[in-house]
């Protein structure tokens, strides 16, 4: 079983989003479990508070490290012989990608996802206790509850056995460096707009080669940068790919 633990101070808020939909299933068959902890839990502080003012001034507070070690010792306690790795998510990181998403399922067996607030927490917890800083893009949110969201999804629908089978995931944008084809569905003709041809004839090769030749436009297209980077398969790619320039032209 894949275990996530997420570190917040909104844990029925949290908890709630993860037990709807793919993950919700998952969880209930027992192929991975969510678990959210309240950080407010685990401070020594009389009135529960998280945060203070930071040293040398400035706007905002900065959580104290205390609860956020306590909490996550808590939680490597139940870790016997488990494979951890501990997320701080942070503006600050690398940012997130598909690739990942597939190295934190295959590497490892357990994730703490710490969720921060105001401006942040104590760098000596992330000095201490974080191995990873991780981003979902270059902007601010008001706090790490939507990453870890993010993250978790991401994470929890390629552990073995949430999915139906791998061919769910396996064509899917950014899992090979290309984005996916485009998807069509009934009624054939809808305000004008017809699905294309080709994928009503039931001809298997000629859609597979529609479907790769879509996923090499429509990268080359939207994301220039993921085009630049992408290997040719085979022969026939670089037959697609010639083709594409040729149009181009």
């Amino acid at each position: 079983m894949y275990k996530i633990d997420i570190m917040t101070l909104f844990p029925d808020t949290m908890g709630d989003m993860l037990s709807d939909s793919i993950i919700g299933r998952g969880q209930e068959r027992g192929f991975l479990r969510a678990e959210c902890h309240q950080i407010r839990d685990y401070t020594a502080n009389k009135q529960r508070q998280v945060d203070d003012y930071p040293y040398g001034g400035g706007r905002g507070c900065v959580m104290y490290a205390q609860p956020l070690c306590d909490l996550r010792e808590h939680i490597l306690s139940g870790a016997d012989g488990e494979r951890v790795r501990t997320i701080y998510l942070s503006p600050a990181g690398k940012t997130f990608t598909q690739r990942d998403a597939v190295r934190l399922v295959n590497d490892y067996d357990r994730l703490i996802l710490v969720c921060g607030h105001y401006e942040g927490v104590d760098e000596r917890f992330i000095d201490a206790c974080v191995d990873e800083e991780i981003s979902i893009g270059d902007f601010v949110l008001t706090g790490g509850e939507l990453p870890a969201l993010v993250v978790a999804d991401a994470v929890c629908r390629l552990v073995p056995g949430v999915l139906p089978d791998e061919e769910c995931f396996a064509e899917e944008s950014h899992w090979s460096g290309m984005l996916e084809y485009p998807q069509y569905t009934r009624p054939e003709v809808w305000r004008g707009r017809r699905v294309p041809e080709v994928l009503l004839s039931g001809h298997h090769e000629n859609i597979r080669r529609w479907r790769r030749t879509q996923s090499l436009a429509r990268t080359k297209k939207r994301r220039p940068d993921m085009f630049a980077r992408l290997e040719p398969l085979d022969k026939r790619d670089l037959k697609l790919l010639q083709e594409l320039s040729e149009e181009e032209k």
